[in-house]
């Protein structure tokens, strides 16, 4: 694998590209800004892209603009875009309509090395990787369960994993239980929260995204008026 790293703190930077070559993954470039990201990766066509969002010289959404020029220019190039921040419009954002691979991490995954280097391999692969907190946040918060109420423990733990981008096959090793439970706990679960099924890992991601979204405005409408 080939990777190009767009991260403006030097030392994750560096961090990053040692712990990448010591699994065998080439680092092509290493940028501190994203000046010269679009030229470097026309140029050197890396599978992967690592970028994070809040860039110089504002450090507000440099880093995601450039993502989504990456996708738009390179569409072959995948990519994987790391936040300090929960930040659904981003994620959304990076995720609809991608071409390639594509995924949206928060930066403490980085810590966990074999989590972010799993999260990686899979975005090569095309597949849509969505951080886990994004997810909980919404569903694990008590005033929102209700939202999920139709649903049993077992479908939520596999909403979740179908939240991260995982393909059946891969809640399966996840969760230790059969390829049929698993699709029968789908089935279920989109049956039950009137999303449209569809056989294809991404859109089921973007779906998922639609539901949280969904549960947001109405968490919003029903606020007190200030």
């Amino acid at each position: 694998m080939r990777v190009a790293l767009a991260e403006d703190s030097a030392l994750l930077r560096v961090g990053m590209a040692r712990l990448l070559a010591d699994e065998g993954i080439e680092v092509v470039a290493s940028l501190g800004d994203t000046e010269n990201i679009l030229q470097v990766i026309r140029e050197l066509a890396p599978d992967v892209a690592i970028m994070d969002v809040r860039m110089p010289p504002t450090y507000t959404d440099e880093g995601i603009r450039a993502a989504r020029e990456v996708q738009l220019v390179c569409p072959s190039t995948a990519v994987l875009v790391l936040s300090q921040y929960i930040e659904h419009a981003y994620a959304e954002e990076l995720l609809r309509n991608a071409p390639a691979g594509s995924g949206y991490l928060l930066k403490q995954r980085v810590g966990d090395f074999d989590e972010f280097l799993s999260a990686l391999k899979r975005v090569a692969k095309g597949e849509t990787v969505l951080d886990p907190e994004i997810f909980k946040q919404f569903v694990g918060n008590p005033r929102e369960r209700r939202a999920t109420d139709l649903l049993t423990s077992r479908e939520r733990q596999v909403l979740e994993l179908v939240a991260t981008g995982l393909t059946n096959s891969g809640i399966v090793k996840r969760l230790g239980i059969s390829e049929r439970a698993v699709e029968k706990h789908v089935t279920s679960i989109l049956g039950k929260l009137q999303i449209p099924a569809s056989g294809e890992n991404h859109r089921r991601v973007l779906a998922v995204l639609d539901y949280l979204r969904g549960m947001e405005r109405n968490r919003e409408a029903e606020a007190p008026a200030l």
